[in-house]
């Protein structure tokens, strides 16, 4: 009995970190997958950590008013691995960001497509047009 016990609440615990797991990953609860937005503007800060990294941006809106916008990008574990650093990034840079918007335009959020520098040409990501 103890045992059926034991392995129940085993496997109890292992749905319930499944499900958060999924939920912590569900991009698409936060950001449009299916859509697209570019900004043009100066760093304000690059967090270069786990689980997830972030850019701040100074770049104007849809109607043309300054904002700070978060861009969401991958762990520092994985950019590192794709050469990226706390060293790539460093306030001040000018840069051009492709992402998907998030869910709520007043948050003036992205999910990292691609990133250029155009100073040097530096880039990361998918598709540059």
């Amino acid at each position: 009995m103890r045992r059926t016990l034991v392995a129940l609440s085993l496997a109890a615990g292992l749905m319930l970190s499944a499900a958060t797991m999924h939920a912590h990953h569900s991009f698409a609860a936060t950001y449009q997958e299916g859509k697209t937005q570019k900004i043009e503007g100066k760093v304000v800060q690059f967090l270069f950590r786990n689980p997830h990294s972030f850019l701040h941006v100074e770049a104007p809106d849809e109607q043309g008013v300054t904002q700070t916008w978060a861009v969401e990008w991958g762990g520092g574990g994985q950019l590192g691995k794709e050469g990226v650093t706390r060293e790539s990034i460093k306030a001040g840079d000018k840069v051009i960001v492709v992402g998907q918007p998030g869910r709520n335009p007043d948050d003036h959020r992205l999910r990292m497509m691609n990133i250029t520098r155009p100073a040097d040409g530096w880039k990361w990501g998918g598709t540059f047009d």
